[in-house]
Parts: C-alpha cells; structure tokens; sequence
C-alpha cells in the first residue's frame, strides 16, 4: 500500500499513515511503530513524507509493516 505521514510521537516512537485516496482523519489512519521502518530512521520522516507498507491486523485497529519511502 502507499500512503503518507500524518502524524508522528518523537518521545513515544510511533506515528500514523494516511493511506492513499484516503482521509487524514482517525478511522482511517493506520499506527505505525519505529521498529516497523525498513531503510528509513524515524528522524527523517515528517508529516507528508509518502511511504509503502503492508498492513496486517492487530487487537487495536490494522497496522503498518515494512514501512519504507515511496
């Protein structure tokens, strides 16, 4: 899937997606952790920053995997 950086929690380590041709809003945006990054630090991403991954189910709501720059 491709998307973009919505949002992002520097102290926390985590952030969300907006997957493409979706809403920046939160029923739609995926979480995403940093130990999900592939290629890419947490540091260099910022809001707007498109980006692939894979999304697989968890017990609070999809969840980005693989996540690396478009």
């Amino acid at each position: 899937m491709k998307g973009t950086i919505s949002s992002k929690n520097e102290e926390k380590g985590f952030g969300f997606i907006t997957p493409e041709g979706k809403e920046d809003n939160r029923d739609n945006n995926i979480f995403f952790h940093t130990s999900s990054l592939e290629g890419i630090s947490f540091e260099e991403l910022q809001k707007g920053t498109a980006v692939e991954f894979d999304e697989e189910p968890s017990d609070k709501g999809p969840r980005a995997t693989h996540v690396k720059r478009a």
